[in-house]
């Protein structure tokens, strides 16, 4: 009796089930084409598939004998189908026509010039814009499009933001509010302080920042000769802090300075700095330019790019440098100095010009200074940067003979 009992629920169950499948095949009307192919078999008088399930789901009332039938006779249906050609119905006249419609429209919208373009293209004019020749200048930011990093849709307008804030950092003429210390001093700090930077194996970008902190700060507060040095361990300690993922202790700075001063002298020091600097640590060094000027000296290779280095250190240390130019300028003198002396054709092409914002006329009398501290680099007896940059792992590029060029006698008047 319990199994006569169960196979009538079982057989109302499947019943149910084809039902809900016959009724999910009659909504899903997706692809016209299926449709039309059900219709024209509907119209020629045979059977649709859709008969075929129902008839399954009356089978299952019989038995599983009249299953059997009804599936093997359905498989027949479908292997017939298979090879029978079938023909979709579709316009290509109506689709033809829509694409030539298509394409009017889109040069229609071509002709259209709307009211920003034309304003833009008359801002171009009057810059001087559409004169140049796009072809010449080079997309140096086409490999690093797939980087996120490399932020290729905004970095433009990332160096025009610095172009145009770089003078609220810049150094101007301090030396003779320093009643007590003078240019030739403040030459002496910058050697040592690159030499802690190497000691340390700091990255570059704390070294710009620290000699910016420290002229800054000169120009702001008049220091005497025996906190000169103090001056430069607080402004490295702060550069790290800011730029470093691992940055020195005070200890470390206290102990490279011969425990010249204390702890807390440090300390106080540091507070005084950032006091008189209002926290304002976020400028463009001219790191920042140098970085993005060496990608633009197409070709560029490590040897360029330590010797374009090398020029702008010699040029930091010297305080005329500093207070004559700007650091977006120092940085493009010192690649159109590399370039010079290493013979590169162009000296100076559209792209550079382009990025940096210079001609090669802007840039000849700082180049020209930068080249004359090359040549006397290897005489010095500050010779910090030149040793730094004589080592193999800097391609000994302190070493090449100083762009003959450039060299000019007019350059010692300044010092």
């Amino acid at each position: 009796m319990a199994s006569t009992a169960t196979v009538p629920q079982e057989e109302n169950n499947e019943e149910v089930k084809q039902k809900n499948v016959i009724a999910d095949g009659r909504n899903r009307r997706v692809l016209q084409d299926i449709g039309n192919f059900v219709n024209e078999r509907a119209a020629q008088g045979k059977k649709p598939i859709t008969e075929g399930v129902a008839a399954v789901a009356q089978a299952l009332k019989r038995g599983g004998g009249a299953v059997t039938k009804v599936v093997v006779a359905q498989r027949k249906v479908v292997d017939k189908l298979k090879h029978e050609t079938v023909i979709v119905i579709s316009s290509d006249e109506k689709t033809e026509k829509s694409r030539n419609v298509a394409r009017r429209e889109e040069s229609s919208r071509k002709e259209v010039r709307t009211l920003t373009s034309i304003l833009s293209a008359q801002s171009k004019a009057v810059c001087g814009l559409t004169n140049k020749p796009k072809d010449s200048i080079e997309d140096i930011d086409g490999a690093d499009v797939g980087n996120e990093l490399a932020v290729t849709e905004y970095v433009d307008d990332i160096y025009k933001f610095y172009k145009l804030t770089e003078d609220e950092g810049r150094v101007h003429d301090y030396i003779d509010l320093q009643p007590d210390i003078n240019a030739k001093m403040r030459s002496i700090l910058m050697d040592w302080l690159i030499e802690v930077h190497r000691k340390f194996d700091l990255m570059p970008e704390t070294l710009y920042l620290t000699m910016n902190i420290v002229d800054r700060f000169l120009s702001m507060k008049v220091v005497s000769r025996k906190e000169l040095q103090l001056v430069g361990i607080s402004a490295m300690l702060i550069a790290c802090k800011y730029e470093e993922i691992w940055a020195p202790e005070v200890n470390d700075f206290v102990f490279i300075s011969d425990n010249a001063y204390v702890r807390e002298q440090v300390l106080a020091m540091e507070k005084a700095i950032l006091d008189k600097l209002e926290w304002y640590l976020t400028i463009p060094t001219a790191y920042v330019f140098l970085v993005r000027y060496i990608k633009a000296s197409i070709p560029s290779d490590d040897k360029m790019e330590d010797l374009v280095f090398f020029l702008a250190e010699l040029g930091l240390m010297q305080y005329p440098t500093v207070v004559l130019y700007c650091p977006s300028m120092l940085a493009a003198a010192a690649v159109y100095a590399a370039r010079c002396t290493l013979d590169k054709s162009p000296l100076w092409s559209e792209t550079l010009k382009h990025h940096t914002g210079y001609s090669e006329d802007q840039l000849l009398n700082c180049a020209k200074l930068l080249v004359k501290f090359h040549s006397t680099a290897s005489e010095s007896k500050l010779k910090a940067v030149y040793r730094k940059f004589s080592t193999p792992d800097r391609c000994a590029v302190a070493l090449l003979s100083p762009a003959k060029s450039l060299l000019s006698n007019h350059c010692g008047e300044l010092f």
